[in-house]
């Protein structure tokens, strides 16, 4: 990278204003560049190319919290050059992470008594909950199996094909074999029926999710906790389950109170959930918490004492940062039970608000529920002249990010667009983004038909066509997208 010469102080704050007037080449990508610049500059260039990105407010892809209140920024701020993992320099900041802990085990009905101390961790995410709380059954049931003298090589965990990815991570990453029950079309969440009938011997836990990535569904955690201590007291098992909560575990307790999914049901031994989504804190915070200290196995524990007590710690990575456990409690008494419930009623109201809109286009099949997270996802009812890939496309000329993606099997000729509704989307926002929908689906309903959607030709070997049915052809514009989906972001979080 070339910078201008300066001729003294005056010059260097004259092209200090504005970062073009001091870089006269492109930017360094590959190596370090030789000379250093004035930190204006440096700010300024770095700020022209963030620019370019995506607006954090109007991306209806993710779950992740893109706004907190000025005074919880000034924490996160003042906080940001803690190490957690100093517990001793920074005992404060461990004592925020335990009150937390213990808030949302209350909140999760853990049977720990109302003076009792609960078992957990803060994450930098779900999915470092969900290896921590995959370790934690995977030894649990090796130590069962090498105590009965049977084989402890083959581990299982039971998921729907709806998980999230760091599913998939954690069993490759620790070698457990993930058994999936396979989606269906209208039906987008494990069934529990058919995952107890995948369960064997080897099975570590049943994972379920409360607020599905794909349609915000919550699934039927009761249900499988019933039919799963049936086939354990028919073979002698012990099979747990584990509550992926990552995005509903700070909705249910809010605006389902009744709804039993957690530890108020026995064979749930541990529930992950994600501050940086519902909990809304900013990216790059999670909790796992455990029923009971038995259901983690003391080999997994590291153990740490500062201020003449005892600081258990369970965690993959090492060093982290501070500022987003302080902002979660910072969450927790600044709003209370009163201000989530409040807060997600009015996510609620808004993802109605668009469901009503969506729905009054006649353009588009409603298949999120009414009951789980502010989700909103919906699929074409005709994809002969366009896609949800095209809608996709076009409305980020509007500034919207909304994902387009396929489902899993077996129900992968299924595409939708998906809506995550966060607290920072507004009734205005709504209003604003059908009336920007309505635009884009007119525009393509006045473009000709293309063909090559409409009506798909396949020649065969001796020369002859034939026409594909409107199926064959929704299938195989599905496929092509999802291998083009594939070798990128999908933007489902």
């Amino acid at each position: 990278m070339v910078l201008s010469k300066t001729a003294g102080d005056a010059d260097v704050n004259l092209r200090c204003t504005f970062a073009s007037r001091y870089a006269c080449s492109s930017l360094p990508r590959l190596k370090i560049p030789e000379g250093s610049m004035p930190k204006e500059a440096a700010y300024q260039i770095v700020k022209d190319e963030l620019m370019l990105d995506g607006n954090p407010r109007l991306n209806l892809a993710s779950f992740v919290t893109t706004w907190m209140e000025p005074e919880c920024d000034q924490l996160i701020m003042a906080s940001i050059n803690k190490n957690y993992v100093d517990m001793d320099e920074y005992p404060v900041t461990t004592e925020l992470q335990n009150r937390c802990v213990n808030i949302i085990a209350h909140l999760f009905h853990a049977p720990v008594g109302d003076d009792g101390t609960a078992l957990g961790v803060g994450t930098v995410g779900s999915s470092e909950a969900i290896m921590l709380a995959g370790l934690a059954f995977k030894r649990k049931w090796q130590a069962k199996m090498k105590l009965t003298g049977k084989p402890f090589t083959n581990p299982n965990i039971v998921t729907g094909a709806n998980v999230q990815v760091c599913w998939e991570k954690f069993a490759r990453y620790f070698d457990v074999e993930l058994k999936e029950v396979k989606l269906r079309e209208g039906y987008y969440t494990m069934d529990p029926g058919e995952a107890v009938e995948l369960v064997d011997e080897n099975t570590i836990c049943v994972a379920a999710i409360l607020g599905s990535t794909l349609t915000g569904e919550f699934e039927d955690v009761k249900l499988l906790n019933e039919l799963l201590t049936k086939k354990n007291e028919e073979t002698g098992w012990d099979t747990p389950i584990h509550v992926d909560a990552a995005s509903g575990g700070f909705v249910a307790p809010f605006l389902y109170p009744d709804l039993e999914w957690d530890f108020r049901l026995p064979l749930v031994k541990s529930i992950n959930v994600s501050g940086h989504k519902y909990g809304l804190v900013y990216a790059g915070v999670g909790w796992v918490v455990w029923r009971s200290h038995h259901d983690l196995p003391d080999e997994l524990v590291f153990h740490i004492n500062y201020l003449g007590s005892d600081q258990p710690t369970f965690t993959l990575n090492f060093s982290k940062g501070s500022s987003q456990i302080i902002a979660q409690y910072y969450q927790f008494i600044r709003l209370g039970f009163e201000g989530y419930n409040s807060i997600m009623e009015n996510c609620m109201q808004n993802a109605k608000i668009l469901k009503e809109g969506i729905a009054k286009t006649d353009r588009f099949n409603i298949v999120s529920k009414d009951v789980g997270v502010p989700v909103v996802a919906f699929s074409l009812k005709d994809s002969a002249n366009y896609t949800v890939f095209q809608i996709s496309e076009s409305l980020r000329r509007f500034g919207w990010i909304v994902p387009a993606y396929t489902m899993p099997p077996n129900a992968e000729h299924v595409a939708v667009l998906r809506i995550v509704v966060r607290e920072d989307f507004s009734h205005t926002l709504a209003e604003r983004l059908i009336s920007d929908m309505e635009k884009v689906v007119r525009e393509f309903d006045a473009m000709l038909p293309r063909a090559a959607v409409k009506e798909a030709h396949v020649t065969a070997n001796d020369g002859k066509r034939s026409e594909k049915s409107v199926l064959e052809v929704q299938r195989d514009v599905f496929s092509y997208w999802r291998r083009i989906s594939d070798k990128k972001s999908s933007g489902v979080c």
